[in-house]
């Protein structure tokens, strides 16, 4: 049986295609936990990414959200107590206003203007003639993931980077995958405007249709640019699944939030974790599963090159997670 102690990075998943995504980035995987705890009920994978011990946790099927997530996390802290650092990865909505956001790049959670890159949107207070006043901003992950965080960033400025390759390797490897996980046609990443609203009874690429009155414009990518595209920033998160393009929008233009999910909010107050999404819709009411498998492949392939730039002694360096719990 492997030994639970010699794990120090904790990868926690919330749906299927997220857990498929991470498990076949792993450099090798191990044998599976003869036990656990009576009262865990997630799946675990065990395995490698470079120098790291990794522990991939899926939350149990049909279960999302901020509280399942956080009680995700605990269980796995407590079943692996030398883990160190966690990264939330995995699929959300883009957040376009502000930003050249498109299907299959990713979102980091990352700090600036007084927040710690993960945002509750829908906790705070309402006043009396005044507008809703956010108190929301969430801690931020450890300063020795940020600067791997920037590292990374500065590598692929320089080198660019090979994500897009990289997913065609592992569905090489994987071939079974490949109708599910590989880079749908461009044709099918449609940035409706706001007031184009989708029936929920039709099927969109029908009934919404690529009129270019009901489109956004937007040029190919040249040559010279990074697609999939990596965004630093704000990631918004909450209970609700995020539906409405004019909310999208004025979140995106005041906060200058770039993504939207439902599991992180759970996560930041409590534990050290990165948030790292794959953009799989444009968090309004033209969502499908077209883009799902493709950009939680997008996002586990930023994880593995991310985790190739942190040092084992640094991880080392750092609390543990469940000393972390025991402080909360």
């Amino acid at each position: 049986m492997p030994n639970p102690y010699e794990y120090t990075i904790g990868w926690l998943c919330a749906v299927g295609r997220e857990s498929v995504a991470a498990r076949v980035f792993l450099d090798e995987e191990h044998e599976k936990p003869d036990s656990l705890p009576a009262k865990d009920d997630n799946s675990y994978t065990l395995g490698r990414v470079g120098k790291h011990n990794v522990v991939i946790a899926a939350l149990p099927r049909g279960e999302y959200g901020l509280v399942n997530a956080a009680n995700a996390a605990k269980d796995m802290i407590r079943s692996f107590p030398n883990l160190r650092a966690g990264l939330m990865v995995g699929i959300g909505g883009g957040a376009p206003a502000r930003h050249d956001i498109r299907l299959g790049d990713v979102v980091v959670s990352s700090a600036g203007s007084g927040n710690g890159g993960v945002y509750q949107f829908n906790f705070g207070k309402t006043i009396q003639n005044e507008a809703f006043a956010s108190t929301g901003f969430l801690n931020k992950p450890p300063a020795f993931i940020m600067t791997a965080v920037s590292t990374l960033e500065t590598t692929y400025s320089i080198k660019g980077h090979q994500l897009k390759e990289a997913v065609s390797r592992v569905l090489d490897k994987n071939t079974r995958l490949r109708k599910d996980y590989q880079r749908p046609s461009a044709s099918t990443d449609r940035l409706y405007k706001a007031d184009v609203l989708h029936s929920p009874l039709e099927n969109c690429v029908d009934y919404c249709g690529d009129d270019a009155s009901s489109l956004i414009s937007r040029e190919a990518r040249s040559a010279d640019e990074d697609d999939p595209a990596i965004h630093y920033g704000l990631i918004a998160s909450s209970n609700q699944v995020m539906r409405d393009a004019l909310i999208r929008d004025k979140l995106s233009m005041e906060k200058d939030v770039l993504c939207f999910e439902m599991e992180a909010a759970g996560l930041m107050n409590q534990f050290p974790f990165l948030v790292i999404r794959g953009i799989c819709d444009y968090s309004d009411t033209h969502k499908n599963k077209l883009w799902q498998g493709y950009a939680a492949m997008t996002a586990a392939a930023y994880t593995r090159d991310l985790l190739y730039e942190i040092a084992p002694n640094k991880v080392e360096a750092e609390r543990t997670l469940v000393g972390i719990l025991s402080d909360g």
